[in-house]
């Protein structure tokens, strides 16, 4: 049942990762208006505590839940999927800086509004991070087939119908 648990708020974080990088890219967009900063800037708030929550709940799936830490711990796509989010995070450092300098602007100037080629450099950044997103649900399903395909060879030596 924990791991259950794990697995539905591990995927409902995911989710909401995606929303929160495609409302950003909604908003970050050439002519972006200032009430768009304050709340591109919330989002990206939001998207730091779901990516920081996803990854506390992802090693804790991997040590209490059901498949043990050796499946996990020796599955290279485990590691591509983990070195994908590294790569998710680092790329996310751009919009943020942008969004704390924007917003810090606006205090100063409440009619501010950011520059065209800083919104397209940061939309740029924005695009690369959901693409990359992309590629996690890909490399979730070949851990999925990999543990059923080896249940499978398994199965008649455990005496298991799959």
């Amino acid at each position: 049942m924990v791991d259950l648990l794990l697995a539905i708020v591990h995927h409902l974080l995911a989710f909401g990762i995606a929303a929160a990088i495609t409302a950003q890219l909604v908003l970050v967009r050439p002519g972006m208006q200032p009430p768009a900063v304050q709340l591109a800037a919330k989002y990206d708030i939001a998207l730091g505590v779901m990516s920081m929550s996803l990854v506390a709940i992802g090693f804790l799936r991997v040590f209490f839940g059901a498949k043990g830490s050796d499946f996990y711990l020796h599955n290279h796509v485990f590691w591509t999927k983990v070195v994908l989010f590294a790569i998710i995070g680092l790329l996310s450092i751009k919009p943020t800086r942008s969004f704390l300098r924007w917003r810090k602007a606006q205090a100063a100037d409440a009619g501010f509004a950011p520059e065209e080629v800083e919104i397209r450099s940061v939309r740029k950044t924005l695009m690369t991070e959901i693409h990359v997103f992309a590629l996690l649900p890909l490399a979730a399903a070949a851990m999925a087939t990999r543990l059923r395909l080896r249940l499978m060879r398994r199965a008649p030596q455990l005496n298991i119908q799959l």
